[in-house]
């Protein structure tokens, strides 16, 4: 797998000359020339990319997944993650930014640790988020006080940066959130599917399988496990861990109140490995053991 090492590399790979800070960049991509480099075929990078498109086709992936610029317009990339890029797309008249920082520029900052609860860095799905033109400039406008201030490094030049790109990804969450409430139809349908699958995988012998995980249902439905939390906790309150559990907690419930199975035995065919395990997590939801539950019914 090849490797981006730097931000001036990435310069480099789109004709650009040396970035104004070593550490962060705002490309503006109709002066960018995508050079043709095994590179593209599949690569990681250390940096951060959020990357504003407008009427650009191109096809990009990123995991398992392409993203389509032909239907949004902002779209990101987290560090570490493989990505390929089909160069004979690129549109040389395309217009659009790409805002890239690397992990490193947020150290000691507190947006070291809250960037990696904005579920559209993990985006394993289709599409980018969509604008309007007023907030695309709005956007812009940000990426232009950025680009200018990248040519001061000083004390201050972080904490400026930062807390430009901390704005900016506050717009993000805004956008994002709005598009799972204005996709109702297809929501709704993703809702349905992640129910059936609940019902289906403890209907079936989830012994055999295990305890059911976040990923396992997350790629069962072709969505990252954060945009598919991140979905159910928008309409239904919960996150997905949280919808696991309930649905263990229900069977659990129906097998105590209506077998003679033990509570290993129900257990094992919960999915847990061990009953202490089961017994802490039912107690945890219940405020009852399962024996305690159990003997209600009595």
């Amino acid at each position: 797998m090849n490797t981006i090492p730097s931000i001036s590399a990435f310069h480099r790979l789109l004709s650009l000359p040396e970035p104004k800070h070593p550490l962060v960049s705002v490309i503006n991509l109709s002066e960018s020339i995508f050079i043709e480099d095994e590179v593209w075929k599949g690569f990681t990078n250390r940096f951060y990319c959020v990357a504003l498109k407008r009427e650009a086709k191109r096809k990009m992936r990123y995991g398992q997944q392409h993203y389509d610029y032909d239907k949004g317009v902002l779209s990101f990339t987290a560090p570490n993650q493989v990505q390929y890029l089909d160069v004979a797309t690129m549109d040389c008249d395309s217009a659009g930014y790409l805002l890239i920082f690397h992990e490193d520029f947020l150290l000691k900052h507190p947006l070291a640790a809250t960037i990696s609860t904005y579920g559209f860095f993990s985006y394993a799905v289709n599409e980018a988020l969509h604008l309007s033109e007023d907030e695309e400039n709005d956007l812009i406008e940000i990426l232009h006080k950025i680009d200018k201030e990248c040519l001061h490094i000083d004390r201050h030049t972080q904490e400026i940066i930062l807390s430009q790109i901390d704005l900016l990804l506050n717009y993000s969450q805004r956008f994002y959130e709005r598009q799972f409430i204005t996709r109702k139809n297809n929501n709704h349908q993703l809702l349905i599917k992640f129910e059936k699958f609940l019902n289906d995988y403890f209907d079936k012998n989830s012994a055999e399988k295990g305890l059911l995980t976040v990923h396992q249902i997350a790629e069962a439905m072709n969505l990252s496990p954060n945009y598919l939390s991140d979905l159910l906790r928008v309409h239904t309150g919960q996150n997905t861990q949280q919808h696991i559990h309930e649905k263990l907690i229900t069977k659990a419930k129906e097998k105590l109140s209506t077998t003679n199975l033990s509570i290993s035995e129900i257990a094992y065919t919960l999915g847990f490995e061990h009953a202490q395990s089961f017994s802490t997590l039912f107690k945890k939801k219940t405020e009852l053991s399962p024996l305690e539950f159990r003997k209600s019914f009595n």
